[in-house]
Protein backbone atom coordinates (compact mmCIF):
# COMPACT_ATOMS: atom_id res chain seq x y z
CA UNK A 1 0.00 0.00 0.00
CA UNK A 2 3.08 2.70 0.72
CA UNK A 3 4.20 1.80 -2.71
CA UNK A 4 1.17 2.79 -4.21
CA UNK A 5 0.82 5.87 -1.93
CA UNK A 6 4.10 6.76 -2.86
CA UNK A 7 3.31 6.40 -6.75
CA UNK A 8 0.19 8.63 -6.04
CA UNK A 9 2.04 11.62 -4.47
CA UNK A 10 4.76 11.59 -6.92
CA UNK A 11 2.50 12.19 -10.06
CA UNK A 12 0.10 14.15 -7.96
CA UNK A 13 -2.84 10.99 -8.63
CA UNK A 14 -2.26 11.46 -12.59
CA UNK A 15 -0.82 8.14 -13.02
CA UNK A 16 -4.42 6.73 -12.86
CA UNK A 17 -5.55 8.92 -15.86
CA UNK A 18 -2.18 8.01 -17.37
CA UNK A 19 -2.92 4.20 -17.17
CA UNK A 20 -6.41 4.93 -18.39
CA UNK A 21 -5.00 6.24 -21.56
CA UNK A 22 -2.63 3.17 -21.94
CA UNK A 23 -6.07 0.94 -21.75
CA UNK A 24 -7.63 2.55 -24.37
CA UNK A 25 -4.37 2.44 -26.53
CA UNK A 26 -4.61 -1.66 -25.98
CA UNK A 27 -7.89 -1.47 -27.70
CA UNK A 28 -7.65 1.12 -29.92
CA UNK A 29 -10.03 0.12 -32.98
CA UNK A 30 -11.10 -3.29 -31.14
CA UNK A 31 -13.44 -4.80 -29.08
CA UNK A 32 -11.87 -5.42 -25.87
CA UNK A 33 -13.82 -8.34 -24.99
CA UNK A 34 -12.61 -10.47 -27.67
CA UNK A 35 -8.75 -9.66 -26.42
CA UNK A 36 -5.91 -11.34 -24.65
CA UNK A 37 -3.58 -9.05 -22.72
CA UNK A 38 -0.36 -9.56 -21.12
CA UNK A 39 0.85 -6.76 -18.91
CA UNK A 40 4.48 -7.37 -18.24
CA UNK A 41 6.38 -5.95 -15.01
CA UNK A 42 2.95 -5.29 -13.48
CA UNK A 43 4.00 -4.77 -9.82
CA UNK A 44 0.76 -4.69 -7.81
CA UNK A 45 -1.13 -4.75 -10.18
CA UNK A 46 -2.38 -1.36 -10.81
CA UNK A 47 -2.56 -1.47 -15.07
CA UNK A 48 -3.43 -5.13 -15.02
CA UNK A 49 -6.61 -4.28 -12.87
CA UNK A 50 -7.78 -1.36 -15.10
CA UNK A 51 -6.86 -3.44 -18.46
CA UNK A 52 -9.73 -6.07 -16.36
CA UNK A 53 -12.34 -3.14 -15.56
CA UNK A 54 -11.95 -1.98 -19.38
CA UNK A 55 -13.48 -5.17 -20.01
CA UNK A 56 -10.60 -7.23 -21.93
CA UNK A 57 -11.32 -11.07 -22.15
CA UNK A 58 -8.09 -12.46 -20.45
CA UNK A 59 -5.67 -10.47 -18.62
CA UNK A 60 -2.29 -11.93 -17.64
CA UNK A 61 -0.13 -10.38 -15.17
CA UNK A 62 3.32 -10.73 -14.93
CA UNK A 63 6.00 -9.94 -12.62
CA UNK A 64 9.84 -11.05 -11.30
CA UNK A 65 8.93 -10.60 -7.20
CA UNK A 66 6.87 -12.73 -5.89
CA UNK A 67 5.85 -10.35 -2.87
CA UNK A 68 4.92 -7.60 -5.51
CA UNK A 69 2.46 -10.32 -7.45
CA UNK A 70 1.39 -10.77 -3.55
CA UNK A 71 0.69 -7.30 -3.25
CA UNK A 72 -1.23 -7.59 -6.85
CA UNK A 73 -3.42 -10.91 -5.62
CA UNK A 74 -4.57 -9.20 -2.55
CA UNK A 75 -5.52 -6.25 -4.23
CA UNK A 76 -7.45 -8.10 -6.79
CA UNK A 77 -9.44 -9.91 -4.38
CA UNK A 78 -10.60 -6.74 -2.51
CA UNK A 79 -11.71 -4.77 -5.06
CA UNK A 80 -15.02 -3.30 -5.13
CA UNK A 81 -17.53 -5.06 -8.19
CA UNK A 82 -16.63 -9.05 -7.28
CA UNK A 83 -14.00 -11.74 -8.08
CA UNK A 84 -11.05 -10.93 -9.89
CA UNK A 85 -10.20 -13.25 -13.60
CA UNK A 86 -6.71 -12.04 -13.65
CA UNK A 87 -4.39 -14.55 -14.22
CA UNK A 88 -1.00 -13.89 -12.07
CA UNK A 89 2.40 -15.14 -12.90
CA UNK A 90 5.76 -14.77 -11.81
CA UNK A 91 8.27 -14.67 -14.53
CA UNK A 92 11.18 -12.77 -16.05
CA UNK A 93 10.41 -10.31 -18.86
CA UNK A 94 13.45 -10.74 -20.37
CA UNK A 95 12.30 -14.62 -21.37
CA UNK A 96 9.00 -14.43 -21.71
CA UNK A 97 7.01 -18.33 -20.41
CA UNK A 98 4.67 -17.91 -23.51
CA UNK A 99 4.50 -19.17 -26.64
CA UNK A 100 4.92 -17.22 -29.53
CA UNK A 101 2.22 -15.20 -31.36
CA UNK A 102 -0.50 -15.50 -28.43
CA UNK A 103 -1.66 -12.55 -26.71
CA UNK A 104 -3.85 -9.10 -28.97
CA UNK A 105 -2.00 -6.81 -26.78
CA UNK A 106 1.12 -6.50 -24.23
CA UNK A 107 1.51 -3.28 -22.13
CA UNK A 108 3.90 -2.00 -19.08
CA UNK A 109 3.97 0.53 -16.60
CA UNK A 110 6.93 2.20 -15.56
CA UNK A 111 8.37 -1.09 -15.97
CA UNK A 112 10.74 -1.01 -19.24
CA UNK A 113 13.65 1.43 -17.41
CA UNK A 114 13.81 -1.30 -14.73
CA UNK A 115 14.83 -4.24 -17.40
CA UNK A 116 18.65 -4.59 -18.26
CA UNK A 117 17.70 -4.94 -21.96
CA UNK A 118 15.40 -2.27 -23.46
CA UNK A 119 15.47 -3.98 -26.76
CA UNK A 120 15.77 -7.51 -25.51
CA UNK A 121 12.64 -6.84 -23.98
CA UNK A 122 11.04 -5.01 -26.45
CA UNK A 123 12.28 -8.37 -29.09
CA UNK A 124 10.30 -10.50 -26.02
CA UNK A 125 7.21 -8.35 -26.72
CA UNK A 126 7.01 -8.33 -30.20
CA UNK A 127 7.37 -12.37 -29.66
CA UNK A 128 4.46 -13.62 -27.63
CA UNK A 129 2.73 -10.74 -29.35
CA UNK A 130 -0.14 -11.97 -32.56
CA UNK A 131 0.67 -10.29 -35.81
CA UNK A 132 -1.22 -6.68 -35.84
CA UNK A 133 -0.86 -7.14 -32.24
CA UNK A 134 -0.27 -3.67 -30.06
CA UNK A 135 2.12 -2.52 -27.62
CA UNK A 136 1.68 0.12 -24.88
CA UNK A 137 4.27 1.05 -23.01
CA UNK A 138 3.55 3.87 -20.03
CA UNK A 139 7.08 5.46 -18.76
CA UNK A 140 8.66 7.80 -17.27
CA UNK A 141 10.83 9.91 -20.08
CA UNK A 142 13.07 12.47 -19.69
CA UNK A 143 12.28 15.95 -20.29
CA UNK A 144 12.71 17.78 -23.51
CA UNK A 145 13.75 20.77 -21.99
CA UNK A 146 17.13 21.22 -20.98
CA UNK A 147 16.11 23.48 -17.89
CA UNK A 148 12.75 21.93 -16.98
CA UNK A 149 15.20 18.44 -17.21
CA UNK A 150 17.66 19.96 -14.62
CA UNK A 151 14.71 21.02 -12.35
CA UNK A 152 13.27 17.92 -12.44
CA UNK A 153 15.98 15.34 -12.06
CA UNK A 154 17.58 17.78 -8.76
CA UNK A 155 13.89 17.32 -7.32
CA UNK A 156 13.66 13.66 -7.40
CA UNK A 157 17.04 12.82 -6.53
CA UNK A 158 17.07 14.94 -3.42
CA UNK A 159 13.06 15.15 -2.51
CA UNK A 160 12.04 11.03 -3.77
CA UNK A 161 14.84 9.39 -1.27
CA UNK A 162 13.55 11.06 1.51
CA UNK A 163 9.94 11.01 0.88
CA UNK A 164 10.53 7.36 0.25
CA UNK A 165 12.21 6.66 3.46
CA UNK A 166 9.80 8.60 5.00
CA UNK A 167 6.87 6.41 4.19
CA UNK A 168 8.63 2.98 3.80
CA UNK A 169 11.88 3.51 6.03
CA UNK A 170 14.04 2.13 2.96
CA UNK A 171 15.35 5.30 1.96
CA UNK A 172 18.11 3.49 -0.75
CA UNK A 173 15.51 1.81 -1.97
CA UNK A 174 13.72 5.43 -3.75
CA UNK A 175 17.14 6.25 -4.87
CA UNK A 176 16.76 4.04 -7.32
CA UNK A 177 14.33 5.66 -9.71
CA UNK A 178 15.95 8.84 -10.12
CA UNK A 179 18.89 7.22 -11.06
CA UNK A 180 17.13 4.65 -13.87
CA UNK A 181 14.85 7.74 -15.08
CA UNK A 182 17.98 9.57 -15.74
CA UNK A 183 19.54 7.20 -17.85
CA UNK A 184 16.56 5.67 -20.07
CA UNK A 185 15.56 6.55 -23.49
CA UNK A 186 14.24 9.67 -24.06
CA UNK A 187 10.71 9.44 -26.68
CA UNK A 188 12.20 9.71 -29.77
CA UNK A 189 15.03 6.90 -29.08
CA UNK A 190 12.62 4.70 -27.60
CA UNK A 191 10.47 4.62 -30.01
CA UNK A 192 13.56 3.38 -32.43
CA UNK A 193 13.81 0.86 -30.05
CA UNK A 194 10.64 -0.29 -30.76
CA UNK A 195 10.92 -0.01 -34.33
CA UNK A 196 14.31 -2.05 -34.29
CA UNK A 197 12.75 -4.99 -32.10
CA UNK A 198 10.56 -5.59 -35.22
CA UNK A 199 6.98 -2.72 -33.87
CA UNK A 200 5.54 -0.60 -36.58
CA UNK A 201 3.14 2.50 -36.94
CA UNK A 202 5.30 3.53 -33.48
CA UNK A 203 3.95 6.93 -31.77
CA UNK A 204 3.75 8.43 -28.28
CA UNK A 205 2.27 10.65 -26.50
CA UNK A 206 3.99 13.36 -24.16
CA UNK A 207 1.95 13.87 -20.47
CA UNK A 208 2.84 15.54 -17.61
CA UNK A 209 4.96 18.34 -19.41
CA UNK A 210 6.83 15.23 -20.98
CA UNK A 211 7.78 13.57 -17.90
CA UNK A 212 5.95 10.91 -18.82
CA UNK A 213 5.65 9.26 -22.44
CA UNK A 214 3.06 6.37 -23.52
CA UNK A 215 3.98 5.05 -26.86
CA UNK A 216 1.97 2.42 -29.11
CA UNK A 217 3.26 0.17 -31.68
CA UNK A 218 2.19 -2.71 -33.79
CA UNK A 219 3.34 -6.22 -34.52
CA UNK A 220 3.41 -5.97 -38.49
CA UNK A 221 1.30 -8.61 -40.23
CA UNK A 222 4.03 -8.60 -42.52
CA UNK A 223 7.57 -6.48 -42.98
CA UNK A 224 6.87 -3.27 -43.60
CA UNK A 225 8.25 0.02 -42.70
CA UNK A 226 7.32 3.01 -40.44
CA UNK A 227 8.27 5.90 -38.64
CA UNK A 228 8.59 7.13 -34.93
CA UNK A 229 5.51 9.92 -35.12
CA UNK A 230 5.12 12.06 -31.69
CA UNK A 231 1.25 12.81 -31.10
CA UNK A 232 -1.04 15.06 -29.50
Amino acid sequence: PRYDLLNRLMTGGRDVAWRKIAVREAARGRNPAALSVLDIATGTGDLALELERAGFASVVGLDFSAPMLAEAERKARERPGGTSLITWVQGDAMALPFAADVFDAVTVGFGLRNMPDYLGALREVVRVLKPGGTFVCLETSPLPSPLLRSVFEFSMQTGLPILGGLLSGDRDAYAYLPQSSAVFPDAEALGKLMQLAGLRNVRFLRRGLGAVAIHVGQKPDSLESGKVTPAR
